[in-house]
């Protein structure tokens, strides 16, 4: 019995025709070229931009490449802008908030997928909805809890805290977490149930070896989320000496020459970016294998 063809959206049979063959290949590396160009050309600019002199920076029709490399803009732009401390600043909030959320999301994703509490369906279906709101929406009530902590009444803008906190409840992260946990065995849960591990021996010593891909997926989100946001820092860390990359560069921009400002900026991504690149394989790994049932 013929084994059944995969559809693609070019038959076998126009692939062995030369014309078909070619046409084929020159489709594809046409798409590849259009699309790196597409996300690699902002980057492009970015970098070169750093490289450029202010003159030719703000040049009208711009210039694809320097003219005279000037390198030493990375250099100022470290120091003038002290980038070390706002470097140091943003690092700390982006892994302080991954640990609360491996703690946090975890035990919640645990709780809904293996110890299925009542109502748990309920709980998740909650906790997805959260995510039709617009964040905007949630920047007023967010900023008066921070400011006021219910019940402990305690301010906590100017501390780490404000940032931490609203990144915990993670309802992705959770949502990512549980269908991995859900494609863990439960013969697997039931053996160590047999030989008399507690749900948290479990999840220590089965669980969490197993789901080092969907940990990798969420810690590269956990720190990202943190690193480009924008708004909420600017809200609750209005001293300079606590500020994140994004809000330092900004407020400290007014005077600068613009080539410098574009320097900075590269130095800014350049974590994330490389952070990505090692990384995307554990991205694709945990996206997929949450699918993978036995």
């Amino acid at each position: 019995m013929d084994e059944p063809q995969t559809r693609t959206l070019i038959s076998q049979t126009q692939l062995d025709r030369p014309r078909g063959r070619l046409l084929y290949r020159v489709t594809l590396a046409a798409t590849v070229v259009v699309f790196t160009l597409v996300f690699l050309g902002p980057l492009y600019w970015l970098v070169t931009g750093g490289l450029k002199s202010t003159a030719e920076v703000v040049r009208n029709p711009p210039t694809p490449f320097p003219t005279e490399l000037h390198p030493d803009t990375y250099a100022t732009a470290w120091s003038r802008l002290g980038l070390g401390r706002l470097l140091f600043n943003t690092l700390y909030y982006a892994f302080g908030a991954l640990a609360l959320q491996l703690v946090f999301d975890v035990a919640a994703a645990y709780a809904l997928s293996k110890l299925r509490p009542v109502l748990g369906n309920l709980i998740l279906g909650m906790m997805l909805a959260t995510l039709m709101i617009p964040a905007a929406v949630l920047v007023v009530p967010q900023y008066l809890t921070v400011l006021d902590l219910p019940v402990l009444h305690l301010n906590l803008v100017n501390t780490p805290w404000a940032i931490w906190l609203p990144t915990v409840a993670n309802a992705f992260n959770i949502f990512l977490l549980k269908r991995f946990f859900d494609s863990i065995p439960e013969d697997l849960m039931a053996a160590a149930a047999i030989d008399g591990a507690t749900p948290l021996r479990a999840l220590r010593s089965i669980v969490l070896p197993m789901s080092r891909p969907i940990l990798g997926v969420v810690s590269i989100f956990a720190v990202v989320n943190v690193w480009k946001d924008f708004l909420w820092p600017m809200l609750v860390q209005p001293d300079p000496a606590r500020q994140t990359l994004n809000i330092g560069i900004k407020s400290l921009a007014t005077g600068v020459p613009q080539n410098v400002v574009i320097a900075a900026l590269a130095i800014a991504s350049a974590p994330t970016i490389l952070f990505f690149l090692i990384f995307q394989r554990s991205i694709m790994s945990g996206l997929t294998s949450g699918g993978l049932k036995g």
